[in-house]
């Protein structure tokens, strides 16, 4: 069985160019285009693993990373281009694993 992984990212390039690329690696892939829809696919799907964006519409992927929090300890890996020590250190206090930008 293999592992599922939630892309979260308004960008469709980067959600499909990871789905591609974690794909051919063997890893299930599900998308979301915004916050409300992650949150919602990660409590239906249960993925392994969320890779977030912090810049989302409506609901940033820090309230997603918090919502998550309340119910899974699923990990969470921030990719985004937000790269200041603030933004690392505030999505890492929110419950994320590891932050990449």
């Amino acid at each position: 069985m293999s592992s599922k992984i939630l892309i979260v990212d308004d960008d469709p390039q980067i959600r499909d160019m990871l789905q591609i690329a974690l794909g051919q690696a063997d890893f299930d892939v599900v998308q979301a285009s915004d916050g409300a829809m992650a949150v919602t696919l990660a409590a239906r799907e249960r993925p392994d693993l969320i890779v977030l964006d912090i810049g989302l519409p409506e609901m940033d992927g820090l309230a997603v990373c918090r919502e998550v929090r309340k119910s899974s300890e699923v990990p969470i890996l921030f990719l985004t281009a937000r790269g200041d020590e603030i933004d690392r250190v505030v999505g890492l206090e929110m419950g994320a694993d590891d932050y990449v930008a």
